[in-house]
Parts: C-alpha cells; structure tokens; sequence
C-alpha cells in the first residue's frame, strides 16, 4: 500500500486513526490495533512476506529476551548474524554469486530472488538495538512494544530509520493528551506536502528523466539532453525520498508520535560533509555509529580515518542495491569526504557560493552514476554532461519548464517542509479548508495517473 493512493488516504488511514483514538486510554489495545495494521499494510504488497517479517520480528525479540536473562555478549552477535544473513540472501545473493561466476567466466541462472519491499530499513533498526545491547544498553522490551517498533507502518518500508530508545518510551503517552489536535493538525499538513512533493513534483519530473534515461540506453546523449535528465533526477529523488519522509514523520505525529528528522534541505550543502548532515541523515548516522566509530572513526592516523570514511561508505553504496554502481557511488563520496576532511583539516575554506556550486555539481554527477544501470552507460552520461556528443538541444513544454524550475526554487530557497509544518504554521481553522482542497487535488492527480512507487522502495 502506497502512502499517496487512494486507498491509503480515504480508507485506510480514516479507519485505523479513528480506532487508535478510540483505544487511546488501552495501551495494550491500541498497540496490538497498530501491529496488526501495520502487517495489513505490508501485506497489501505481498502477502506472502509477512510471516518473514513477523518471524524476523519474534526471532530478534527473543533473543533480546534471552540476552537479558544471561547478559552473555555473544547472543546480540547471533541476532545480527541472523539479520545480515536474511539480508544477505535475499539482497546480494544473486550479486555476488554473479561476480564470483564473472570473475571466473562461468555460465550460471539467477536465483531471482524478490527482495521483500522495505528490508533493508527494518533489519538495518534491528541491528541497530542489537549491537546497543552488545554495548550495555540494558532495555529488554515486552512484546507489544517490540513489536510496534519494528512494524509501525509509517517507517516500516523506506524510513526513517529510527532507534529503539527515540520511539519506544513514547508508547506510553496516550495519545489524547493536551497537544492533541496540534499534533493531529501539524501531522497532517506535513503529510499533505510530502504527498505533494511525490505526486506534483517526483513524479512529474520523472516524466522528464525516466524518457531520457531510456534513450540513454539506446545511443549518446547530447549535453543537453544529459543535464536536463542529470538535473531532473537529481529533483526526483530528493522529492520523492524527502517526500516519503515528510508522509512518515506527519503520520506519526497524528499519531502522537514523534520521528527524527531526516533531510534538511541537502542541495544547500556547501560541501560534502555538509551534505550528508543533511541527506538521509537517519542513514547517516547508522553508517557513523555502527560502522565508521567502531573502525575507529578520527581517534586514529590520518591515513587510518581515510580508510576509514571509504570503507564505511562503501558499505553505505552496498546498501543501497546490489550493483557494483551503487558500491562505486559510495566509494566516491566516501573519497570526497576524506578529502574534505583533509582539506578542513588544513584550515582551508571555499567561499560559500563556490562550495555549493562544487558540492553541488559533483553530487549531480554522481547520482549519474546511481541511475545508471552499468559503468558503460554511466561513463557515457558523464561524458555527455561535458559536451562529447555535442551541445544539441531538448525543446521543453512549457510545464516542464516550470516544474523543473518550481522544483529548483523549492529545494534551494525558502524554508524546510518541516520547519514549515512543524514550526513556522500555526494550527488555525482557516488553514483547514485550503490544506483539504490541496489534498482533494493531489487526490484528483493520484486518481489520474498510474501508481508510482518510491524510488528507495527497490532498496
């Protein structure tokens, strides 16, 4: 189930919010309402992935359980062992079984597995509590609470990826307390502009990149055919993954819920460090606490730290899709980051304006590189942004030109979807009636068109 369809929107989430509230003063109630929902909702897309995703669930949760009886510093390992190894098999087993025969010339058949939508994110939140445990954390959590973590419907398919100790001491708060209808109100128009972001903004300018990359495949690009489809991607995605966050965080707020944050405003960054405080940054800060820290992160040589940000970033393109390109794409910012880290190091600075221009620039050549199928046809895009097949030209109509330029004012200027909902709004009866007539446009606008699903639905 979609956040923007219709059937999410006038049928799902009217009747699981109104029976939530209706259970608000049963804790146990509204809990087991919400986990039940939450494998409804995952079952839409494949039923048979749910007992994977319960079982998964009630595997980590017992050995949470049993660690805590015996305090024995192996048992978290195992649970992470067992996360990556289902990760493993149904993510990378085809990949790597394809490189191995590659490498050595041999025929080999695909398994062609299905990766079940959303793993990524909900083994990576496991993980995540187990290795807290390892470390000393000592919360041992019921079932229910457990549960609702880890299956919560708004973060369950693509994010934020949230830990244990931001969520679950919410659970206890009933959700009809003072700031009720605040939260119902800010949750609900942050939700009508990240549906907005998907259904007016990605998807439109998918219309734009998907035909070009298409006829990427087919023969060069000119220069430019290649910086709109470059430019337009670059759009796309942050439109439609800040999007899907924006939903996530506004449906959980409804809920009386609150998530962390999860972009703000990357393509301002002024370098890329800067960046990635700014892009995924759930993700983000996994990849520093659960893998750049334990390499031994900035308490070791400065040789060491560059190993350091490479390897972990490496990893984080890995993640991302089993493709070599996903793992260069990671190799490349991890190659940036370490030289941005030399260079500030060194006490040496950009003027703001050039530090954006390069940051910017280089993250729009790599998501080239991310879209791309193989390196052939990334090298050509890439040459084709420096004019090797010519300058050429791409007539616009006219709505394309304002979606792209509307997209572009959106993502560089003004204020965050966030703090615009969550800060800068004030809950008033006169927002009602034009936060609604935009809801029942992008309605109109879902009804019209094929579903779209998001883009980090394939990681």
């Amino acid at each position: 189930m979609l956040f923007n369809s219709q059937v999410f929107i006038i049928g799902f989430l009217p009747v699981v919010l109104s029976l939530y509230y209706a259970l608000a003063a049963h804790k146990a109630a509204r809990q087991a309402l919400v986990v039940v929902a939450s494998l409804c909702f995952y079952g839409w897309w494949d039923v048979r992935f749910v007992p994977l995703l319960a079982g998964l669930t009630l595997a980590n949760w017992l050995i949470a359980q049993w660690f805590g009886r015996v305090r024995v510093g192996w048992i978290p390992m195992l649970g992470v062992a067992l996360n990556l190894s289902v990760l493993g098999l149904f993510k990378y087993a085809d990949f790597l079984r394809g490189t191995v025969y590659g490498a050595f010339g041999g025929n080999w058949q695909p398994w062609q597995l299905i990766l079940p939508l959303g793993m990524s994110f909900f083994v990576f939140q496991k993980i995540s509590y187990l290795i807290d445990l390892k470390r000393g954390d000592r919360h041992i959590y019921g079932f229910l609470d457990f549960c609702m973590f880890v299956t919560f419907f708004p973060q369950l398919i693509a994010g934020p990826l949230v830990r244990h100790n931001e969520i679950i001491p919410q659970f206890t708060a009933s959700p009809r307390r003072p700031e009720m209808w605040e939260n119902l109100s800010r949750g609900f128009v942050l939700f009508i502009i990240g549906v907005a972001k998907k259904v007016a903004l990605a998807d439109t300018l998918a219309q734009l990149a998907d035909p070009l990359f298409a006829k990427a495949l087919a023969g060069p690009l000119s220069a430019a055919e290649a910086w709109t489809a470059c430019g337009a991607y670059t759009l796309q995605i942050f439109f439609d993954f800040s999007g899907y966050s924006d939903m996530a965080i506004g449906l959980a707020l409804m809920f009386g819920l609150r998530l962390p944050m999860n972009f703000n405003a990357p393509y301002r960054a002024v370098s890329i460090r800067d960046f990635w405080r700014r892009w995924h940054m759930t993700l983000s800060r996994f990849l520093r606490d659960y893998l750049y820290i334990p390499l031994g992160g900035n308490r070791c040589s400065p040789w060491r730290q560059v190993v350091n940000v490479v390897a972990t970033m490496l990893l984080g393109g890995l993640w991302h899709g089993a493709n070599w390109t996903f793992v260069a794409w990671g190799g490349l910012h991890g190659v940036a980051l370490a030289v941005n880290h030399v260079w500030a190091d060194r006490g040496l600075r950009l003027p703001r304006l050039v530090g954006w221009a390069v940051t910017l620039l280089f993250v729009m050549a790599c998501w080239m590189l991310f879209r791309s199928p193989d390196f052939t046809h990334a090298g050509q895009g890439l040459l084709a942004l420096l004019g090797a097949n010519g300058i050429g030209s791409l007539p616009l109509k006219q709505e394309q030109v304002v979606v792209l330029a509307g997209g572009a004012a959106v993502a560089l200027l003004g204020p965050t979807s966030q703090e615009a909902a969550l800060r800068r709004l004030r809950p008033h009866p006169w927002l009602a009636v034009p936060a609604g007539a935009g809801l029942a446009y992008l309605l109109l606008l879902v009804g019209g068109r094929l579903p779209n699903v998001f883009i980090y639905f394939q990681f």
